[in-house]
Formats: structure tokens, sequence, C-alpha cells
């Protein structure tokens, strides 16, 4: 995460857009909501519908918020982080 981190702040001026891109089972997909509830998410079903593709554009203050998201996100079974 260490490496990750110093990407973001290398890629990023903070405060900065960041856009977030998950795919996750369709029975799983209020866990992933529940945790991108405070941002605007637009998502999008799979063609078999077995999937569900959220993805969200928000204004964070640094990388650890982006970090903390995925840390959160991570704990979904069967989750695609893109």
């Amino acid at each position: 995460m260490q490496r990750f981190k110093s990407l973001l702040d290398e890629q990023y001026d903070w405060p900065s857009a960041y856009k977030f891109k998950f795919v996750v089972p369709e029975v799983k997909q209020v866990e992933l909501h529940e945790v991108l509830s405070s941002f605007q998410v637009s998502k999008k079903e799979s063609k078999n519908g077995k999937y569900v593709s959220f993805t969200s554009e928000v204004k964070l203050e640094s990388s650890e918020e982006v970090l903390a998201i995925y840390e959160q996100a991570s704990r979904i079974e069967g989750i695609i982080s893109l």
C-alpha cells in the first residue's frame, strides 16, 4: 500500500478528483453501495446480470482518503478494483 500511496502523491495534487471503478457480483452490490454511499455513483449491470460495475469520481483531500475507500471495499468478497 505504501507504494500505491507514493504513486498517488506523485500523480495527484491534493485535493483532487479521483475516479473509482469496482466490479462486484450482483449479490454483493448492496455492500459496495454502502462503502460509496456518500458519493454519486453510476452503475451498470453486466450482460448476463451476474456482475455490477460501479464508477464514481469524487474530490478527495489526500491519498489517505483514497486508500481508506479501497480498504473498505477490499473487504467485499469477489470485488474487482479497476
